[in-house]
């Protein structure tokens, strides 16, 4: 996988804002869906379509730069909870807020499809935090634990959190929290791997 050159403040920004952009909007998530918040369920849900999938870019950019396999394998993840979790805010979301709108009677169908679509998702969201966390943890030790722990505890936290107040958000926020501590303590450069460890085999010892 080619690394593209990141500074250190580019890769904490870019980890960081899509929990921190996700975890100011739950805070206008509507706690029900009722005929009074339809409108502001569905609109939410139509604004945060876009925002849902840059969630991903935290492991995928870490797990990347860590390692170029575990790069790959972030990735696949990272596009198996997009391609989910969209369906879930799309029928759960945008469409249940219009089905409500029209007072239509097919909101339990809607959801129960959207919560078997979340489940993969989420899953998927999970695998990729815990390998990404794993991976920086291998190449920094230590000081990397923190916001390995954060991150955890928000991967988990998002299995059933969604974006509501006040767990939803704080997971959110978590995240960007998270993400960013793994950042900022993650070398940059050349991912370890296979070339990078054969350069360093191939260094001259000491006389």
């Amino acid at each position: 996988m080619t690394t593209v050159s990141l500074t250190r403040t580019t890769l904490v920004v870019l980890v960081a804002l899509p929990g921190l952009v996700l975890g100011t909007a739950g805070i206008f998530h509507p706690a029900h869906l009722t005929p009074e918040d339809a409108q502001r369920w569905r609109d939410i849900h139509i604004v945060a379509l876009p925002l849902f999938p840059l969630l991903a870019l935290g492991p995928w950019l870490l797990a990347r730069q860590a390692h170029p396999v575990a790069g790959w394998v972030a990735l696949l993840l990272g596009y198996t909870y997009a391609m989910f979790y969209t369906g879930l805010d799309l029928l759960a979301g945008a469409g249940a807020g219009q089905l409500k709108l029209v007072d239509s009677a097919d909101l339990g169908t809607i959801f129960d499809l959207a919560d078997a679509l979340a489940t993969v998702g989420v899953w998927a969201y999970l695998l990729a935090s815990v390998l990404a966390a794993g991976v920086v943890l291998w190449r920094t030790g230590l000081r990397a634990l923190p916001g390995a722990l954060v991150v955890g505890a928000a991967s988990v936290s998002f299995l059933d959190s969604h974006i509501y107040w006040t767990r939803g958000v704080l997971t959110m926020y978590a995240f960007a929290l998270g993400w960013a501590a793994l950042a900022a303590v993650l070398p940059l450069g050349r991912p370890a791997g296979p070339q990078a460890a054969s350069a360093s085999a191939s260094l001259p010892g000491p006389g």
